[in-house]
């Protein structure tokens, strides 16, 4: 709006600035209704470019989020070994926990002995390596 047509120095001295009787352009009603009233209705458009999430919500939490857990059976310790183990001193080591796996079960035979470092293991598991010479370690040891 240009300078000279503004209300702020321009009729200091009105009472109603230009909006007729007193009342007029005083109450609420003339805003449009009060805090979010109107959004459905005359309000909507301007809605829409203000404030485009208004409607809806977000999505559920659930209370138990699913955690995805990787675990690996001992008849698949000789595939590890051939492509990520190393071997140190004559061991042939297998870091499980550096690879993302949490837990290690007994499932199936193994025939070469490892050192396998893993966070949790199942007693059948640590029975099977030890009976093929090798032993199970927790990463920190």
């Amino acid at each position: 709006m240009v300078t000279r047509l503004r209300k702020k120095r321009r009729l200091r001295g009105s009472r109603t600035h230009g909006w007729g009787q007193v009342g007029q352009h005083r109450a609420s009603g003339h805003k449009g209704g009060l805090g979010k009233s109107g959004m459905l209705k005359h309000h909507f458009s301007g809605m829409l470019k203000t404030d485009p999430n208004h409607f809806g919500h977000d999505s559920t939490h659930p209370p138990h989020p699913t955690i995805i857990k990787k675990w690996i059976s001992v008849r698949d310790l000789d595939d590890m070994f051939a492509k990520f183990g190393q071997q140190e001193d004559g061991k042939k080591i297998i870091d499980l926990k550096q690879l993302g796996y949490d837990k290690l079960l007994g499932g199936g035979e193994v025939k070469t002995g490892y050192t396998v470092k893993v966070s949790r293991f199942s007693a059948s598991a640590q029975e099977k390596i030890k009976k093929a010479g090798g032993e199970v370690k927790l990463p920190n040891e």
